[in-house]
């Protein structure tokens, strides 16, 4: 009879993993790639949801609003660090009250609504602003200006897609990583290249926007260009919840911000009791509690030593004087974490630069292909995108298998290798960027153009070189970052490291926004500006070549912080640990 039961709860999974009712769910029925191609569809259309607004949305500030250079690109990167800040509130709602599924349901819901409000904001003639026509130099010297309502309408359905996004991004990709059981060795294997597709169903949705969409928003009009987005979200929500049946869920537990704050406030009232010498002297839970859970327990470390203060028992019990050793480990893993964090803000300042600068160029330079077609200065962001699915399908089908050879590593190299090589790549990128603009400053000069809005006879394609380094980059730094955020995040803190992954951007593009707006003040106050509405007496080749010093300084500090950085050891579940203890317990016995 034991034995029927032990059979019929052996397809279970083992990492408590529950489905929406809080039931524990079969793994040959749901989770793996059966509930991931639903999470990775809705990515792909989310995706060109999302980048169908932001690519060429400093153009749209520029023609339509009329805001300068530098006011449209930091508006722009205003709100995309906005969109990556608030998955911090996302995420500590799903941890804490609703679960990542239905957080991200009604996110998804406000997301919509904001879509739409954004659509009907630049198609019903009292919310647009009033045309002043096709040509370049009627909107360059255009004196129509929209409303402060219609302004403030645009603004505040940007900010509501913020507000969507916040509850969408740091719970779809966890979830998707949530479907694979590490706790099985076939399961665990695949998630490894879970990632790799995930950033490659985020390039293909961003793809279809910095072509199609960008080319539909400038030649046949912004409502058609807004309105098929719109439409994509709503079918990317629909395909997510068409596969609700097959997904794996985490129980809603204590939010891992609070759980940090605990053994930080824990440590601080007992700065003065002495840690024992003994970690087994410190305060834990037994295994059984652990395993009835489905949690896992985390061995002592020696590093950050001071935090062992708050599993030292005093006689005070509260979760805010006394806490778990496993508690102080994870707190533990989330700050050592944060160097890491730090070196990757100047590298998404970067990315910043594809949005903004970058496109503000190509407005500058001859766009023509043949007598009738003129490239949309925003499609070039495709060949960030073109590259980046090549490098990656390269990565993960030949780069990967041939180093793990060598490397015994099942990733090829470590995931920091893989980001450093990344941030490498930047510097080159900011130099390259650098002599492109030389360059198209040295022919506007010899040809006479100074003017604003006058195009300098030069083909758009020299600019080909820094967007397609860029997405040679993105495959080895982005698909590292998340990879590592996501991994080196104890059980129970995904989210958080999910969040991480959602600040670095944000921060990085606010970031962009301060060095922007201040080298612009900085530089006009003591001569010549470098950063001017009219780009052709601008030198943004002196910014690009302060960028590319920035970069470099930034890759040594990473060196140094990734050199310092230890990797989490390979964890086991309490359930497996204890039978672990049981089968040796056992065997003694046999022998005594």
């Amino acid at each position: 009879m034991s034995t029927m039961e032990e059979r019929g709860t052996e397809d279970y999974t083992e990492d408590g993993t529950v489905d929406l009712k809080g039931r524990p769910v079969l793994r040959s029925s749901t989770g793996k790639w059966k509930a991931c191609y639903f999470i990775v569809g809705y990515e792909v259309f989310e995706r060109m949801a999302y980048y169908g607004i932001a690519s060429n949305l400093v153009i749209y500030l520029t023609d339509k609003l009329h805001e300068g250079t530098v006011t449209s690109s930091n508006n722009v990167t205003n709100w995309i660090g906005t969109v990556w800040m608030t998955p911090l509130l996302g995420a500590y709602i799903a941890d804490t009250y609703l679960g990542r599924y239905r957080t991200f349901i009604i996110a998804s819901a406000v997301y919509l609504t904001g879509m739409v409000l954004l659509t009907l904001a630049v198609s019903l003639p009292n919310l647009r602003p009033p045309s002043c026509g096709q040509l370049k130099q009627e909107q360059d010297n255009c004196h129509k200006r929209a409303s402060t309502f219609q302004i403030s309408i645009f603004y505040t359905a940007l900010y509501i897609i913020a507000i969507g996004t916040g509850g969408t991004k740091p719970n779809i990709s966890t979830m998707g990583a949530d479907q694979f059981d590490d706790f099985d060795p076939k399961e665990k294997f695949r998630k490894l290249s879970f990632f790799n597709w995930w950033m490659f169903s985020i390039f293909l949705g961003t793809l279809f926007s910095n072509t199609f969409l960008v080319y539909i928003q400038d030649n046949v009009g912004w409502t058609v260009g807004y309105a098929l987005p719109t439409l994509g979200l709503a079918v990317s929500i629909v395909v997510f919840v068409l596969g609700s049946r097959y997904y794996r869920h985490k129980p809603v537990s204590v939010s891992p911000l609070v759980r940090m704050a605990r053994v930080v406030v824990a440590a601080v009232r007992k700065w003065r009791v002495v840690v024992p010498v003994d970690p087994k002297e410190l305060h834990e839970s037994s295994l059984e509690e652990y395993s009835r859970c489905g949690g896992f327990r985390v061995d002592h470390s020696p590093s950050l030593r001071i935090l062992d203060k708050a599993a030292v028992k005093t006689g005070a019990d509260s979760p805010w004087t006394l806490c778990t050793v496993t508690q102080v480990e994870q707190t533990k893993q989330m700050v050592k974490m944060i160097p890491i964090l730090a070196s990757t803000f100047i590298p998404s300042t970067m990315i910043a630069q594809t949005h903004t600068l970058f496109i503000k160029q190509g407005t500058t330079l001859e766009r023509g292909i043949g007598p009738h077609f003129q490239i949309p200065p925003a499609c070039l962001t495709a060949f960030v995108t073109i590259f980046m699915l090549l490098t990656l399908v390269l990565h993960d089908r030949f780069f990967v298998p041939f180093l793990r050879k060598y490397t015994n590593n099942p990733r090829g190299i470590t995931l920091l290798q893989r980001m450093g090589i990344g941030f490498a790549l930047h510097v080159i990128i900011m130099t390259s960027a650098c002599f492109a603009e030389r360059r198209r400053l040295c022919v506007a000069r010899e040809n006479g153009v100074f003017k604003k809005g006058e195009t300098v006879p030069l083909s758009i394609f020299i600019l080909l070189p820094q967007f397609a380094l860029m997405g040679v980059a993105d495959n080895f730094a982005e698909v590292a970052k998340i990879e590592f955020f996501y991994d080196q995040a104890p059980e129970g803190m995904k989210s958080l490291g999910t969040a991480y992954y959602t600040t670095s951007f944000g921060v990085g593009y606010f970031l962009s926004s301060f060095l922007l707006s201040t080298v612009a003040e900085v530089t006009k106050r003591n001569g010549r500006g470098w950063i001017l509405d009219n780009l052709n007496k601008s030198r943004l080749d002196y910014y690009y070549a302060f960028y590319a010093v920035l970069s470099f300084v930034n890759f040594l500090f990473f060196i140094f912080v990734a050199k310092m950085f230890d990797y989490n050891t390979e964890k086991k579940g309490a359930e497996t640990e204890l039978q672990l203890k049981e089968e040796v317990s056992d065997k003694s016995s046999m022998h005594n």
